[in-house]
């Protein structure tokens, strides 16, 4: 395979990676970014933690999905990140007003 072929190969990964995202972001309440990954999840705990003088975050996700286009299953029940960089967590908002796809 060569250099060209991979690149291909990872781009059309992405896409699908992101038509994916597109889908499913409506059924998730929060979106949560770490230095590593990025998730969609329904429940989301964050607990600052010490030891040593050094603080780290450990971030508890249930009902997640995972930005990651190499993982064959990225819906999970449950995930459980630790981390000593930044943590972002929003709360997704959902429009009650959807405008239809075949508007003019």
């Amino acid at each position: 395979m060569s250099a060209e072929d991979l690149e291909q190969y990872e781009s059309e990964l992405e896409l699908q990676l992101y038509r994916e995202y597109k889908d499913v972001v409506g059924i998730f309440t929060y979106a949560v970014e770490t230095e590593r990954r990025f998730y969609l999840c329904n429940a989301v705990d964050l607990k600052v933690r010490t030891e040593g003088g050094d603080v780290y975050y450990e971030v508890s996700m249930a009902d997640a999905w995972v930005w990651d286009m190499y993982r064959p299953a990225r819906f999970v029940k449950s995930a459980k990140v630790l981390t000593f960089r930044d943590v972002s967590i929003e709360e997704i908002t959902h429009s009650d007003l959807q405008v239809p796809k075949n508007v003019p």
